[in-house]
């Protein structure tokens, strides 16, 4: 499915896909014009569609992945009271040789 906001045109993975398709049809036919068995071309082809297949399947879920890791992240950005990764105020706060005068045990 589409989210409202784009275009079939902005699916870089359906495109890939779209791709590889027309090669696992383009193959073969190059195959048998050069010389190659219809039994060869028909083994390279099925070879061709379980690889695009495989892509497929892995191309969408790492986009799943990617849209539910976004989704944390605004979520995580938005809760309340949640101060960010460098908010750290008080004592202990700098570490390191930030004006300690000294070797801290961190550096």
């Amino acid at each position: 499915m589409h989210s409202p906001h784009r275009r079939p045109q902005d699916d870089p993975a359906g495109d890939v896909v779209r791709w590889a398709a027309f090669s696992c049809l383009l193959v073969p036919v190059v195959l048998v014009v050069y010389g190659t068995s219809f039994g060869g071309a028909a083994v390279a082809t099925l070879g061709l569609v379980a690889v695009t297949a495989a892509c497929r399947v892995m191309l969408r879920h790492s986009e799943k992945a990617e849209r539910a890791a976004g989704r944390l992240l605004a979520a995580e950005q938005s809760a309340p009271g949640h101060r960010g990764r460098h908010s750290r105020t008080g004592a202990g706060a700098h570490r390191g040789c930030h004006g300690s005068g000294g070797i801290s045990p961190h550096d």
